[in-house]
Protein backbone atom coordinates (compact mmCIF):
# COMPACT_ATOMS: atom_id res chain seq x y z
CA UNK A 1 0.00 0.00 0.00
CA UNK A 2 1.12 3.65 -1.03
CA UNK A 3 -1.57 5.99 -0.07
CA UNK A 4 0.49 9.61 1.11
CA UNK A 5 -1.50 12.72 2.47
CA UNK A 6 -0.21 15.76 3.38
CA UNK A 7 -2.22 17.85 5.84
CA UNK A 8 -1.86 21.33 6.41
CA UNK A 9 2.17 20.79 6.05
CA UNK A 10 4.05 23.55 5.43
CA UNK A 11 8.20 24.46 5.29
CA UNK A 12 9.92 27.45 6.81
CA UNK A 13 13.90 28.59 6.45
CA UNK A 14 14.11 30.92 9.01
CA UNK A 15 11.36 33.70 8.44
CA UNK A 16 10.79 32.16 4.69
CA UNK A 17 8.01 30.51 4.37
CA UNK A 18 8.32 28.35 0.91
CA UNK A 19 5.71 26.00 1.38
CA UNK A 20 2.38 27.89 2.87
CA UNK A 21 -0.14 25.50 4.18
CA UNK A 22 -0.52 22.62 2.15
CA UNK A 23 -3.25 19.59 1.67
CA UNK A 24 -2.87 16.71 -0.71
CA UNK A 25 -4.03 13.20 -1.02
CA UNK A 26 -1.88 10.60 -3.30
CA UNK A 27 -3.86 7.82 -3.46
CA UNK A 28 -2.35 4.33 -3.48
CA UNK A 29 -1.02 2.83 -7.17
CA UNK A 30 -1.08 6.68 -8.70
CA UNK A 31 1.49 7.98 -10.69
CA UNK A 32 1.31 11.62 -9.65
CA UNK A 33 3.58 14.10 -10.76
CA UNK A 34 4.72 17.63 -9.45
CA UNK A 35 5.22 20.20 -11.97
CA UNK A 36 6.08 23.69 -12.00
CA UNK A 37 8.66 26.56 -12.81
CA UNK A 38 11.93 26.47 -11.17
CA UNK A 39 11.52 27.78 -7.73
CA UNK A 40 8.24 26.65 -7.16
CA UNK A 41 9.03 24.40 -4.14
CA UNK A 42 8.28 20.86 -6.16
CA UNK A 43 11.39 19.27 -5.08
CA UNK A 44 11.11 21.12 -1.20
CA UNK A 45 7.44 18.84 -1.12
CA UNK A 46 9.10 15.78 -2.33
CA UNK A 47 11.96 15.86 -0.13
CA UNK A 48 9.23 16.33 2.99
CA UNK A 49 7.28 12.98 1.62
CA UNK A 50 11.06 11.55 1.68
CA UNK A 51 11.81 12.95 5.57
CA UNK A 52 15.17 14.15 4.08
CA UNK A 53 13.54 17.60 5.25
CA UNK A 54 11.77 18.12 8.16
CA UNK A 55 8.45 19.21 7.99
CA UNK A 56 7.84 23.26 9.95
CA UNK A 57 3.63 21.95 10.64
CA UNK A 58 1.50 19.97 9.84
CA UNK A 59 1.61 15.84 9.36
CA UNK A 60 2.07 13.43 6.58
CA UNK A 61 0.58 10.14 6.53
CA UNK A 62 1.93 7.24 4.79
CA UNK A 63 -0.94 4.30 4.94
CA UNK A 64 -2.68 6.38 7.87
CA UNK A 65 0.47 6.09 10.20
CA UNK A 66 1.49 9.49 11.17
CA UNK A 67 5.42 9.77 9.38
CA UNK A 68 6.17 13.17 10.46
CA UNK A 69 8.92 12.24 12.22
CA UNK A 70 9.59 9.07 11.33
CA UNK A 71 13.42 8.83 9.75
CA UNK A 72 13.47 8.43 5.72
CA UNK A 73 14.99 5.21 6.31
CA UNK A 74 12.00 3.83 7.58
CA UNK A 75 9.08 5.59 5.74
CA UNK A 76 9.31 2.62 2.98
CA UNK A 77 10.02 4.96 0.47
CA UNK A 78 12.68 4.47 -2.35
CA UNK A 79 14.14 7.53 -4.10
CA UNK A 80 15.64 8.31 -7.20
CA UNK A 81 16.93 11.39 -8.21
CA UNK A 82 18.72 13.48 -11.33
CA UNK A 83 22.28 12.40 -10.46
CA UNK A 84 22.38 8.22 -10.77
CA UNK A 85 24.44 8.25 -7.98
CA UNK A 86 26.11 5.52 -8.60
CA UNK A 87 29.48 3.49 -7.02
CA UNK A 88 31.78 3.67 -10.02
CA UNK A 89 33.63 1.02 -8.44
CA UNK A 90 30.71 -1.84 -8.06
CA UNK A 91 29.23 -3.91 -10.75
CA UNK A 92 25.86 -3.33 -11.46
CA UNK A 93 25.00 -5.96 -9.49
CA UNK A 94 26.62 -4.72 -6.14
CA UNK A 95 25.05 -1.23 -6.65
CA UNK A 96 21.67 -2.54 -7.37
CA UNK A 97 22.57 -4.84 -3.84
CA UNK A 98 23.73 -2.01 -1.84
CA UNK A 99 20.76 -0.77 0.24
CA UNK A 100 20.12 -4.73 0.89
CA UNK A 101 23.58 -5.50 1.93
CA UNK A 102 23.51 -2.38 4.49
CA UNK A 103 19.63 -3.52 5.60
CA UNK A 104 21.24 -7.25 6.58
CA UNK A 105 19.14 -8.97 4.01
CA UNK A 106 19.96 -13.12 3.48
CA UNK A 107 22.04 -13.66 0.20
CA UNK A 108 19.67 -15.70 -1.46
CA UNK A 109 17.06 -13.08 -0.93
CA UNK A 110 19.20 -10.05 -2.18
CA UNK A 111 19.88 -12.56 -5.46
CA UNK A 112 15.98 -13.27 -5.84
CA UNK A 113 14.96 -9.38 -5.79
CA UNK A 114 18.29 -8.03 -8.08
CA UNK A 115 17.27 -10.62 -10.83
CA UNK A 116 13.99 -9.91 -11.04
CA UNK A 117 14.32 -6.09 -11.07
CA UNK A 118 17.13 -6.85 -13.91
CA UNK A 119 14.50 -8.84 -15.85
CA UNK A 120 12.12 -6.09 -15.66
CA UNK A 121 14.57 -2.87 -16.30
CA UNK A 122 16.30 -5.20 -19.37
CA UNK A 123 19.95 -5.05 -17.03
CA UNK A 124 20.36 -9.05 -17.09
CA UNK A 125 23.23 -8.62 -19.31
CA UNK A 126 24.80 -6.23 -17.81
CA UNK A 127 24.75 -7.04 -13.80
CA UNK A 128 28.29 -7.79 -13.84
CA UNK A 129 29.68 -4.64 -15.55
CA UNK A 130 30.43 -1.05 -14.03
CA UNK A 131 28.63 1.92 -14.43
CA UNK A 132 31.67 3.35 -16.47
CA UNK A 133 30.78 0.98 -19.28
CA UNK A 134 27.28 2.04 -19.36
CA UNK A 135 24.90 4.39 -21.48
CA UNK A 136 23.51 7.43 -19.46
CA UNK A 137 20.15 5.63 -19.60
CA UNK A 138 21.27 2.31 -18.73
CA UNK A 139 22.83 3.64 -15.38
CA UNK A 140 19.56 5.68 -14.97
CA UNK A 141 17.96 2.07 -15.00
CA UNK A 142 20.53 0.72 -12.47
CA UNK A 143 19.41 3.72 -10.03
CA UNK A 144 15.77 2.89 -10.93
CA UNK A 145 17.07 -0.96 -10.15
CA UNK A 146 18.73 0.11 -6.75
CA UNK A 147 15.21 1.23 -5.80
CA UNK A 148 13.10 -1.36 -6.77
CA UNK A 149 14.73 -3.70 -4.82
CA UNK A 150 13.43 -1.97 -1.67
CA UNK A 151 9.82 -3.22 -2.77
CA UNK A 152 8.94 -0.04 -1.37
CA UNK A 153 5.49 1.43 -0.55
CA UNK A 154 6.09 4.24 -3.10
CA UNK A 155 8.85 5.91 -5.66
CA UNK A 156 9.84 9.34 -5.21
CA UNK A 157 11.36 10.47 -8.42
CA UNK A 158 13.40 14.02 -8.28
CA UNK A 159 13.74 14.95 -12.19
CA UNK A 160 15.36 11.44 -13.11
CA UNK A 161 15.79 12.66 -16.53
CA UNK A 162 17.48 15.54 -16.58
CA UNK A 163 20.85 15.04 -17.33
CA UNK A 164 19.78 12.88 -20.41
CA UNK A 165 19.61 14.22 -24.47
CA UNK A 166 16.30 14.30 -26.04
CA UNK A 167 16.18 11.04 -27.52
CA UNK A 168 16.91 9.05 -23.97
CA UNK A 169 14.64 11.05 -22.47
CA UNK A 170 11.73 10.08 -24.44
CA UNK A 171 12.78 6.39 -24.25
CA UNK A 172 13.23 6.38 -20.54
CA UNK A 173 9.77 8.02 -20.19
CA UNK A 174 8.36 5.22 -21.75
CA UNK A 175 10.21 3.00 -19.83
CA UNK A 176 8.94 4.37 -16.73
CA UNK A 177 5.64 4.44 -17.47
CA UNK A 178 5.76 1.11 -18.01
CA UNK A 179 7.22 0.39 -15.21
CA UNK A 180 4.38 1.87 -13.11
CA UNK A 181 2.02 -0.14 -14.99
CA UNK A 182 4.11 -3.62 -14.32
CA UNK A 183 4.14 -3.03 -10.35
CA UNK A 184 0.93 -0.80 -9.67
CA UNK A 185 3.33 0.67 -7.24
CA UNK A 186 2.90 4.60 -6.18
CA UNK A 187 5.01 6.79 -7.93
CA UNK A 188 5.93 10.81 -7.71
CA UNK A 189 7.44 12.38 -10.31
CA UNK A 190 8.95 15.63 -9.92
CA UNK A 191 9.92 17.69 -13.45
CA UNK A 192 9.93 21.05 -14.47
CA UNK A 193 8.84 20.10 -17.96
CA UNK A 194 5.38 19.74 -18.25
CA UNK A 195 5.48 17.65 -21.59
CA UNK A 196 6.49 14.80 -19.14
CA UNK A 197 3.74 15.72 -16.71
CA UNK A 198 1.06 15.64 -19.51
CA UNK A 199 2.29 12.57 -21.11
CA UNK A 200 3.30 9.90 -17.84
CA UNK A 201 0.74 11.46 -15.17
CA UNK A 202 -2.41 9.84 -13.89
CA UNK A 203 -2.71 13.19 -12.16
CA UNK A 204 -0.92 16.77 -12.10
CA UNK A 205 0.06 18.58 -9.57
CA UNK A 206 0.69 22.18 -10.87
CA UNK A 207 2.64 24.39 -8.35
CA UNK A 208 3.81 28.11 -8.03
CA UNK A 209 5.83 29.75 -4.82
CA UNK A 210 4.96 26.77 -2.70
CA UNK A 211 1.42 26.89 -3.83
CA UNK A 212 -1.16 24.54 -5.56
CA UNK A 213 -2.57 25.84 -8.20
CA UNK A 214 -4.70 23.04 -9.68
CA UNK A 215 -4.99 19.15 -9.12
CA UNK A 216 -5.86 16.81 -12.08
CA UNK A 217 -5.97 14.43 -15.10
CA UNK A 218 -3.87 15.33 -17.75
CA UNK A 219 -7.04 16.73 -19.60
CA UNK A 220 -8.46 18.12 -16.87
CA UNK A 221 -5.74 20.72 -16.66
CA UNK A 222 -5.77 21.09 -20.33
CA UNK A 223 -9.01 21.99 -20.87
CA UNK A 224 -10.22 23.13 -17.85
CA UNK A 225 -7.55 25.09 -16.37
CA UNK A 226 -7.97 26.78 -13.21
CA UNK A 227 -6.41 30.36 -13.47
CA UNK A 228 -4.30 32.09 -16.39
CA UNK A 229 -1.16 30.65 -14.71
CA UNK A 230 -2.04 26.80 -15.35
CA UNK A 231 -3.75 27.80 -18.99
CA UNK A 232 -0.41 29.09 -19.82
CA UNK A 233 1.95 26.73 -18.17
CA UNK A 234 0.07 23.51 -19.28
CA UNK A 235 0.46 22.69 -23.39
CA UNK A 236 3.38 22.88 -25.72
CA UNK A 237 2.98 25.32 -27.49
CA UNK A 238 1.14 27.32 -24.91
CA UNK A 239 -2.27 28.71 -24.70
CA UNK A 240 -2.99 31.79 -26.62
CA UNK A 241 -3.77 34.74 -23.89
CA UNK A 242 -5.54 37.47 -25.01
CA UNK A 243 -6.51 40.35 -22.50
CA UNK A 244 -8.10 43.94 -24.23
CA UNK A 245 -11.17 44.39 -25.97
CA UNK A 246 -11.68 40.88 -27.70
CA UNK A 247 -12.14 39.40 -24.14
CA UNK A 248 -14.24 42.67 -23.07
CA UNK A 249 -16.31 41.42 -25.96
CA UNK A 250 -16.33 37.83 -24.41
CA UNK A 251 -17.48 39.60 -21.37
CA UNK A 252 -13.75 38.57 -19.68
CA UNK A 253 -10.65 40.08 -18.89
CA UNK A 254 -8.81 37.57 -20.61
CA UNK A 255 -9.52 35.05 -23.17
CA UNK A 256 -7.27 32.28 -24.02
CA UNK A 257 -7.40 29.76 -26.85
CA UNK A 258 -5.24 26.69 -27.85
CA UNK A 259 -3.40 26.77 -31.42
CA UNK A 260 -5.38 23.79 -32.53
CA UNK A 261 -8.53 25.88 -31.80
CA UNK A 262 -7.68 28.07 -34.23
CA UNK A 263 -8.15 28.18 -37.82
CA UNK A 264 -6.17 30.18 -40.72
CA UNK A 265 -7.43 31.37 -43.91
CA UNK A 266 -5.93 33.79 -47.09
CA UNK A 267 -9.88 34.81 -47.59
CA UNK A 268 -11.87 36.06 -44.25
CA UNK A 269 -11.89 35.50 -40.25
CA UNK A 270 -11.77 37.17 -37.09
CA UNK A 271 -8.32 38.87 -36.44
CA UNK A 272 -6.22 39.70 -39.89
CA UNK A 273 -2.45 39.44 -39.37
CA UNK A 274 1.01 38.42 -41.06
CA UNK A 275 2.65 35.02 -40.63
CA UNK A 276 5.56 35.15 -39.40
CA UNK A 277 8.24 31.71 -38.36
CA UNK A 278 6.34 28.95 -39.33
CA UNK A 279 7.89 25.43 -37.85
CA UNK A 280 7.13 22.75 -40.07
CA UNK A 281 7.25 19.55 -38.10
CA UNK A 282 5.97 16.80 -41.06
CA UNK A 283 2.44 16.13 -39.20
CA UNK A 284 2.03 19.88 -37.80
CA UNK A 285 2.78 22.97 -38.75
CA UNK A 286 3.20 25.81 -35.98
CA UNK A 287 2.77 29.30 -37.21
CA UNK A 288 3.39 32.63 -35.15
CA UNK A 289 0.90 35.13 -37.09
CA UNK A 290 1.38 38.78 -36.23
CA UNK A 291 -2.09 40.47 -35.31
CA UNK A 292 -1.97 44.15 -34.57
CA UNK A 293 -5.11 44.72 -33.40
CA UNK A 294 -3.82 41.69 -30.50
CA UNK A 295 -0.86 42.90 -29.74
CA UNK A 296 0.38 39.47 -28.87
CA UNK A 297 1.46 37.13 -32.02
CA UNK A 298 -0.79 33.99 -32.02
CA UNK A 299 0.55 30.38 -32.14
CA UNK A 300 -1.61 28.65 -34.79
CA UNK A 301 -1.45 24.61 -35.16
CA UNK A 302 -2.23 23.67 -38.77
CA UNK A 303 -2.36 19.66 -39.67
CA UNK A 304 0.37 18.58 -42.34
CA UNK A 305 2.00 21.18 -44.47
CA UNK A 306 0.88 24.83 -45.38
CA UNK A 307 1.97 26.61 -48.26
CA UNK A 308 2.49 29.99 -46.78
CA UNK A 309 5.34 32.17 -46.82
CA UNK A 310 6.92 34.44 -43.82
CA UNK A 311 4.74 38.33 -44.64
CA UNK A 312 1.84 36.30 -46.10
CA UNK A 313 -1.20 38.26 -45.58
CA UNK A 314 -3.79 35.83 -43.52
CA UNK A 315 -6.97 36.11 -41.48
CA UNK A 316 -7.20 33.59 -37.94
CA UNK A 317 -10.35 32.95 -36.36
CA UNK A 318 -11.24 31.32 -32.78
CA UNK A 319 -13.63 28.06 -32.59
CA UNK A 320 -15.76 29.95 -30.00
CA UNK A 321 -16.63 26.45 -28.34
CA UNK A 322 -13.03 26.51 -26.81
CA UNK A 323 -12.84 29.60 -25.90
CA UNK A 324 -11.34 29.78 -22.18
CA UNK A 325 -12.71 33.13 -20.60
CA UNK A 326 -11.04 34.59 -17.06
CA UNK A 327 -11.78 37.21 -14.88
CA UNK A 328 -10.02 40.65 -13.52
CA UNK A 329 -7.93 38.04 -10.69
CA UNK A 330 -6.95 35.44 -13.49
CA UNK A 331 -9.30 32.80 -12.41
CA UNK A 332 -11.50 30.96 -14.80
CA UNK A 333 -14.95 32.37 -15.81
CA UNK A 334 -17.28 28.47 -15.86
Amino acid sequence: MGRITLDKVTKSFGDLQVIPPLDLTIEDGEFVVFVGPSGCGKSTLLRLIAGLEDVTTGQIRIDKVDATRVPPAKRRLAMVFQSYALYPHMSVRKNIAFPLRMAGMDKAEQDRRIEDAARVLNLTDYLDRRPGQLSGGQRQRVAIGRAIVREPAAFLFDEPLSNLDAALRVGMRLEISELHERLKTTMIYVTHDQVEAMTMADKIVVLRAGNIEQVGSPLELYRAPRNLFVAGFIGSPKMNLIPGAPAEAEGAKTIGIRPEHLTVSTDSGTWEGTVGVSEHLGSDTFLQVNVPDLGEPLTVRVSGEIDLRYGSRVFVTPDRANLHRFDAAGLRIA
